[in-house]
């Protein structure tokens, strides 16, 4: 009886396997197509976005501090191109510096990172190829990366 049968049930569980491939093919086709369509690498990225180069400089002699601060900019799109320890360690309060005249730039950077506009200061420098320069002073746990 079950020698009858085998043939059907061959054939039910082929056309099983079938039914379920195609599922498979069309739901990995619509993945594809509409929800999470390929990345294209010759598509260039939104050329309005602006990417605004920065260095970021210890100046209040905390170890580890400007590492913090870089993670906490690079993890809201900023470019941090340096990152080292300001001339002096004894910076009362932290400061951005614009350096190439687009003082706009400086207060972003200074937004993100909680710092005061009355802190955001001007010293166009031809010979630095970044937007801005942020020094870390010893308010710097008031500031957002470290709250």
């Amino acid at each position: 009886m079950l020698l009858k049968r085998l043939p059907s049930l061959l054939l039910n569980g082929g056309i099983l396997l079938l039914i379920v491939t195609a599922s498979l093919l069309i739901y990995s086709l619509i993945m594809r197509t509409t929800v999470r369509p390929p990345v294209d690498p010759t598509k260039k990225v939104n050329e309005s976005v602006e990417i605004i180069q920065i260095d970021v400089l210890n100046g209040c002699g905390v170890a580890g501090v400007a590492g913090t601060f870089t993670n906490y900019l690079r993890s809201r799109g900023y470019d941090v191109v340096e990152i080292g320890n300001y001339r002096t360690f004894d910076v009362p309060e932290s400061i951005v510096i614009d350096r190439i005249g687009n003082l706009e730039n400086a207060r972003k950077v200074a937004y993100a990172l909680g710092i005061k506009e009355g802190n955001v200061i001007q010293q166009i420098n031809p010979d630095y190829f970044l937007d801005a320069t942020v020094i870390i002073g010893k308010d710097f746990k008031k500031l957002r990366p470290m709250q």
